[in-house]
């Protein structure tokens, strides 16, 4: 198993993110060109005869607006580069698997909170024997988006935020209450293991 960051003091993760990041087969502008045209395709499309759309017709809750925005993102990357690149079938594949290398394939993290992305509770639970269905270890792409705000139908959400970088599985941090169902990153984490791709700085 890869350990990047294995022996690399904190104060060094940004560099050793970036240089992961300069290793990857994805471009950084193309990767967030098909997030933004995902996003914009979505407020497009219609569904029915009569022709509904979202963000004007359909208000989905977040969860489902980030489950669209996954499947368009690997969709559209796989098609452009299908001999490299595959959108997941298995439960152990990431969401956007690198055929020539699985080392490269990407794990997508969407949320609606301003700067957080959210793990479900076995991201925070300890490596056993038995193999887990997806390895926590590897290259993420995390995407902040907007809620809708149902008082202004006229303004639709955007994409607020997108990072990219290598995260390992004891980046993960549970919730302290025993029925929390989360995981989430510290800040340390978040600054220097994830480098922002959208807005530029």
């Amino acid at each position: 198993m890869i350990k990047p960051y294995a022996g690399v003091s904190s104060e060094n993760w940004s560099k050793k993110t970036e240089e992961l990041i300069r290793k990857h087969p994805l471009n950084t502008t193309e990767i967030v060109e098909i997030i933004l045209q995902s996003w914009e395709e979505i407020f497009k499309s219609s569904f029915g005869s009569k022709k509904f759309k979202i963000g004007k017709d359909i208000f989905p809750k977040p969860q489902i607006m980030g489950f669209i925005l996954e499947e368009l993102v690997a969709l559209e990357i796989s098609k452009r580069h299908s001999k490299i690149w595959k959108q997941s079938k298995e439960v152990f594949e990431k969401d956007l698997v690198c055929i020539k290398d699985s080392q490269f394939s990407i794990e997508m993290k969407v949320s609606s909170s301003k700067r957080d992305i959210f793990g479900n509770r076995s991201y925070a639970q300890k490596i056993t024997k038995k193999p887990a269905k997806k390895s926590k270890d590897g290259y993420y792409l995390a995407i902040n988006f907007e809620k809708f705000d149902k008082s202004s139908t006229n303004k639709l959400p955007k994409i607020t935020l997108i990072r990219f970088g290598w995260l390992d599985h004891a980046d993960w941090t549970g919730q302290k209450e025993p029925s929390g169902q989360n995981a989430r990153l510290s800040k340390e984490v978040k600054q220097h293991k994830l480098i922002t791709l959208y807005p530029k700085i």
